[in-house]
């Protein structure tokens, strides 16, 4: 932060004034985020030490290399192939979840610097930005991207929301003459392309021509066509480019809507905003930039349905030396066994000679394995007929150049094709076949169950056991064909504490999924359908592992609730307590609310990041806000059945903000729900009504163009159009959005995060009222919005504790949301969005109300219930009491730390003090420490940097507007203080206010001195 935070008795004297966001960047959130702490120097020595390392090991080829089942291909599930060596990692495919599966199974990513793609969908690189963004904070310099062309162009894409500062992004040169080499494989690229026209989009490989070394070029008549062709693209990409702000961009464009219902005419928006404030003297980009950057990108729109599948052999090894050999032929230890190994022959000074053939075990001439993917039958002409795959099928000439195994991420309904069959017999019998696609149920996770089936002991209502039912059963053959199974227990019999489960688990949560698949065409004993954790050993080649495969252990998750001091007692009175409290409510089933995604920024193992369902009736779902898995947290919630009405059923989606934790799922999820409408033959259905900033075509629009198509599945209705007492949008259009998602009234505000960020309030036509704040810092737009709701779902990212980083990084506190519910009247708040700090439960005062509830992942609740919620919280931090002990640790050694900082600050300001004074001129006015650094204003009160917002909208606010940068209460019975911009001022506290926030808060009294 700035300088003036050095002094910690002088910070209640800064002011923030953070006022609403037009489409401008405004000065104040620049100010902010400029000076926000940047840590980099932990992870340039990291990359150092990673270069010296991988320069060490470079020469040695590794003697144990294993490839891995991370991410099964499953429904929700991401499909991603882990091969790992003593020195190095490489991942084949990356879907969305990816990054989430690696943290929770601690898969150590700071060696991973390759990352192989088979086909540019979502299903295999939805996970790249978040997985990018992990494993650059763990110091990894620079990743290769190998697949198709362009591939590397979603990082162009996703640069506003996805800040790379420290990571290189490089795309290998994949064309089918080239390989990559390093010490552990060779690895030879197979591109396989389309083999036909489609009626709708023109593919015409040949009109593509492969240069030397460049990229390829296009097939115009002549330059004239390609200029006028670029120009028309450039000036549709200035539309949205306008300072206006957006409400007046919006009245001006009046008819005008986003994306029809019947034909998707989605607006060229270019998003300029950086979300991050990582560039701040960003120059527009001039024609020369568009020309180019059109002329690279009309070739990746030719070029978006090409495949690619990988050969990769291991590096050869000589073969180790073998102790009992040399102790056989009698070898004394010493340097004569480093001959040996280095196979070189000995004299024993017996007159022995000893070669090194005879006591070194065989050279491993290193194993084949063929990762394949054809991804629909209109590439099986190129992919059964590439010659590069002959060499390696049981034609080959060589025995050490038979595949040891493929890896099929081929769709079942392609593999089941006759013509891939033919292909797949062509293998030799020895060759081993691992298949990871749709046909597998094991979505990978044991984290979610484990805490899932905790909850489920206090009310199985609320959390309801995971209709995920996923993996083989005990005793169930190796190649057995896949099945919607439940996951295997070990131990299926009742006993005292099984019965728990059985009596605490809900109707729904008790139904197992039978629906059996077809039974393999394949040899069960060649072919096998995977779980996450299956291994198989290539070096040395042990072969198929499938001892580490997860296994769920319910007995074994009650078990270690029960045992905690003093849980049995209390979950016997909170089982009282709620069903005298329930024989009181009158319960309606709509609306209901589940809760997919709880934590911030990116997900860990039992937080996910932001997403919420929002059941309107049986019919009409809506979601709110849309992280990373946010598709598989319901395939995972309701099971692949059940879920594919629920989201055939999701009518709207509202995205908050441009943030990747909020939205980065949305195009899984769009997917997914078109799948799940085709297989409910609801091919007429009309595209879902997106509610988000308008800024975000600019992603979408590109990866539609470049990627897949997907805008004929939203319609964009622009936040800024319905925000309160200001909405733009035509009256008939609003009353279809009402109607479609059962809604009487639909308000969006402006609130104080990133630019163009939202808060939005929902009123039910059964008169319930839901507000939604989305990511913020206390805000009055907010509180206005929400008045008087049935619920207040508030964000609360850091705990009191933390007030300064919540206000550097534009969070709240728990107080702080907690005090914005109550200004606004809200009956009830359930806070949410929690730092990953807080994996299990977050840190609260035991007295913060009887109406206030934490939200849990897969948690499902009715509005009616929502008094149930405040008395879980003792059984709560019981159950986690390991992790809220932590918790409670860590807050004291901070409190410490920061009391010995301000009583250093206390000596360093008083010295700065007594030298100001010394070189006083005498007969004149002492100035302070601060006044004496920032100068002073016409008062002669300190001057401190400008933090208000030099936008036109926003230059008529005075100084009584501004928010001070510390945590505020109101009074409950009071009117909330009045300001233009949406924040709170703590002007009108009240005495029995502050020292109300100095009990509850133990920071707040350092923040008075």
């Amino acid at each position: 932060m700035i300088n003036i935070f050095k002094c910690n008795h002088f910070k209640s004297l800064v002011f923030f004034q953070v006022k609403s966001y037009s489409k401008s960047v405004n000065s104040n959130l620049n100010f902010l985020l400029e000076t926000m702490p940047k840590e980099h120097k932990h992870i340039a020595e990291a990359q150092k030490q990673r270069q010296r390392i991988k320069e060490k090991l470079a020469k040695y080829v590794p003697g144990r290399i294993t490839l891995q089942v991370l991410g099964t291909g499953a429904q929700g599930a991401p499909r991603s192939l882990y091969v790992f060596s003593d020195q190095s990692r490489y991942l084949f495919n990356c879907g969305e979840g990816t990054q989430r599966l690696a943290h929770e199974h601690k898969m150590k990513l700071a060696k991973l610097e390759h990352i192989f793609v088979t086909q540019r969908t979502w299903r295999n690189i939805g996970g790249l930005p978040g997985t990018a963004l992990t494993i650059q904070d763990v110091g990894v310099p620079q990743i290769t991207l190998h697949g198709p062309k362009g591939l590397e162009e979603l990082f162009t894409a996703t640069k506003r929301f996805v800040i790379l500062r420290d990571l290189k992004i490089e795309m290998a040169d994949c064309s089918a003459n080239n390989v990559f080499e390093d010490n552990v494989m060779t690895v030879h690229y197979v591109p396989i392309v389309k083999t036909y026209v489609d009626e709708n989009v023109v593919i015409e490989y040949d009109t593509v021509k492969q240069g030397n070394n460049g990229p390829p070029s296009l097939m115009v008549n002549t330059a004239v066509d390609l200029n006028k062709a670029v120009q028309a693209e450039y000036e549709l990409a200035e539309v949205g480019t306008s300072t206006r702000s957006e409400k007046s961009h919006h009245r001006n464009r009046r008819g005008s809507r986003s994306c029809s219902p019947s034909i998707p005419k989605t607006e060229e928006v270019e998003d300029n905003i950086d979300y991050y404030a990582h560039e701040h003297n960003r120059q527009r980009n001039n024609y020369s930039d568009k020309f180019a950057d059109m002329t690279r990108l009309a070739f990746l729109k030719d070029t978006k349905d090409e495949g690619m599948c990988y050969i990769c052999k291991l590096q050869p090894r000589p073969g180790a030396l073998s102790l009992d050999k040399c102790v056989k032929y009698g070898v004394p230890s010493g340097p004569l066994l480093g001959k040996l190994k280095m196979g070189q022959d000995i004299t024993l000074p017996s007159g022995v000679v000893v070669k090194s053939k005879d006591v070194c075990e065989p050279d491993d001439p290193g194993p084949i394995f063929l990762v394949v993917d054809c991804p629909s039958e209109d590439y099986l002409d190129s992919f059964v007929n590439n010659p590069a795959f002959k060499n390696h099928q049981a034609t080959a000439t060589k025995n050490e150049d038979l595949a040891y195994l493929v890896v099929h991420f081929t769709p079942q309904h392609v593999m089941d094709s006759p013509r891939y069959r033919e292909w797949v017999d062509r293998f030799s019998p020895s060759t081993h076949h691992l298949v990871l696609n749709e046909s597998n149920t094991c979505m990978g996770s044991i984290s979610v169950h484990r805490v899932q089936h905790k909850l489920n002991m206090l009310n199985s209502t609320i959390f309801p056991l995971l209709g995920d039912k996923g993996s083989r059963i005990d005793g169930e053959e190796i190649g057995e064909a896949p099945s919607m199974k439940r996951m295997k227990t070990d131990d299926d019999s009742k006993t005292n504490v099984s019965d728990i489960i059985e009596n605490n688990s809900s109707v729904d949560s008790q139904l197992q999924l039978l629906s059996v698949q077809p039974k393999s065409i394949y040899p069960n004993d060649s072919f096998t359908y995977a779980n996450t954790f299956c291994n198989f050993h290539l070096r040395p080649r042990k072969g198929l592992d499938r001892s580490s495969e997860l296994t769920l252990t319910p007995k074994q998750y009650v078990e270690e609730t029960m045992c905690e001091e003093g849980f049995p007692q209390i979950l016997k009175d909170l089982q009282y307590l709620l069903k005298d409290k329930t024989r009181e409510l009158k319960i309606r089933p709509y609306p209901r609310l589940l809760f997919l995604g709880t934590g911030s920024c990116i997900p860990n193992k039992t937080r996910n990041t932001s997403g919420i369902l929002l059941e309107a009736s049986e019919h009409t779902n809506i979601l709110i806000d849309c992280g990373e898995g946010t598709y598989g947290q319901i395939i995972r919630f309701f099971g692949p059945e059940k879920a594919d009405l629920v989201l055939a059923n999701i009518k709207g989606i509202f995205i908050s903000h441009l943030h990747a934790d909020h939205h980065i799922g949305l195009i899984g999820l769009l997917q997914g729900r078109r799948r799940a409408l085709d297989k409910l033959n609801r091919s007429n259905f009309h595209p879902v009504l997106l509610l988000a900033p308008k800024q975000i075509l600019a992603w979408l629009n590109f990866y539609d163009k470049y990627f897949e198509s997907i805008c004929k599945e939203f319609e964009l209705i622009p936040n800024a159009d319905l925000v309160h007492d200001e909405q733009t949008l035509f009256e008939g259009t609003k009353v279809r959005v009402y109607l479609t998602l059962e809604m009487s009234e639909i308000c969006t505000t402006y609130v104080r995060h990133c630019p163009n960020a939202f808060g939005i309030a929902f009123t039910h036509k059964s008169g319930y009222k839901i507000c939604y704040s989305g990511d913020t810092m206390p805000s009055e737009n907010l509180i206005n919005v929400g008045l008087n709701c049935d619920l207040l779902i508030h964000e609360a990212t850091m705990e009191d504790e933390l007030e300064q980083e919540a206000v550097t990084k534009m969070h709240s506190t728990t107080s702080q949301a907690i005090e914005v519910g109550r200004n606004m009247s809200a009956r009830h708040i359930l806070l949410t969005h929690f730092s990953q700090r807080y994996a299990k439960i977050p840190r609260f005062n035991d007295n913060f109300g009887d109406n206030i509830g934490i939200a849990f992942d897969n948690m499902q609740i009715r509005l009616d219930e929502l008094p149930l919620v405040p008395l879980l919280y003792p059984a709560l931090k019981l159950m986690f009491a390991e992790h809220y002990e932590e918790l409670e640790t860590k807050a004291v050694k901070r409190q410490l730390k920061l009391d010995k900082q301000e009583s250093l600050n206390l000596d360093v300001s008083k010295s700065e003090y007594q030298d100001i004074l010394k070189e006083r001129p005498s007969g004149k006015r002492s100035s302070s420490p601060i006044t004496a650094a920032y100068g002073s204003n016409r008062s002669g009160s300190a001057k401190f940097p400008n933090t208000r917002d030099s936008s036109p909208h926003n230059s008529r606010s005075s100084v009584k507007d501004r928010s001070p940068n510390r945590s505020w209460l109101g009074s409950r019975s009071s009117s909330p203080p009045s300001s233009k911009d949406g924040s709170i001022s703590n002007r009108n506290l009240t005495n029995n206010n502050r020292s109300q926030l100095g009990s509850q808060n133990p920071a707040s009294s350092s923040n008075k001195r």
